[in-house]
């Protein structure tokens, strides 16, 4: 298992269209548990391939309501309403914005052991996370739904970040 770089907004490997995985083998297990520790060590909701330079169909997502899951080949399948949302990305550091988001999302992919399932969520997190991550493997950003770049509003500091800075100065 390991922890990979995160690739930022202007590398190539996220304008690509993710190709499809074609076994669900052991390599394709090893980098779902790359893809996890990666995720967990941003930290972050959810996280697609290319991200990590990997051009593949596979994302991983773990909600606090909905726990953690493994999708290979997720394609949104129905998807209805529209809602309002605060948006970020680990690919698009230190900024979030408004956009627009489906209010249902209902998904088909194979989860880990290669076995088809579907996934319905409404007006979640999930939801937000299941078209975000689709998104990812389309080769699509969030900041592509932005009608420029004074929309992207600088995420504060956290106060943590704000005694760290405190204690090195002294």
């Amino acid at each position: 298992m390991g922890i990979h770089p995160i690739r930022i907004a202007g590398d190539p490997v996220l304008r690509q269209k993710a190709k499809k995985v074609r076994k669900v083998d052991a390599s394709i297990q090893k980098l779902i548990d790359d893809m996890i520790d990666t995720m967990h060590a941003a930290p972050g909701v959810g996280l697609a391939a290319p991200q990590i330079g990997v051009s593949l169909r596979v994302v991983v997502i773990e909600t606090p309501d909905d726990g953690l899951m493994a999708l290979i080949n997720p394609e949104v399948v129905k998807k209805s309403g529209e809602r309002r949302v605060i948006e970020g990305c680990l690919s698009v550091p230190g900024y979030q914005a408004e956009i627009t988001r489906s209010r249902q999302v209902t998904v088909k992919a194979l989860n880990r052991e290669g076995k088809e399932i579907r996934i319905k969520a409404s007006e979640t997190l999930l939801a937000q996370a299941l078209e975000h991550e689709t998104d990812h493997i389309n080769g699509v950003l969030y900041i592509d739904y932005l009608s420029g770049a004074d929309e992207l509003m600088p995420v504060r500091p956290s106060i943590d970040d704000n005694v760290e800075a405190e204690v090195a100065a002294g």
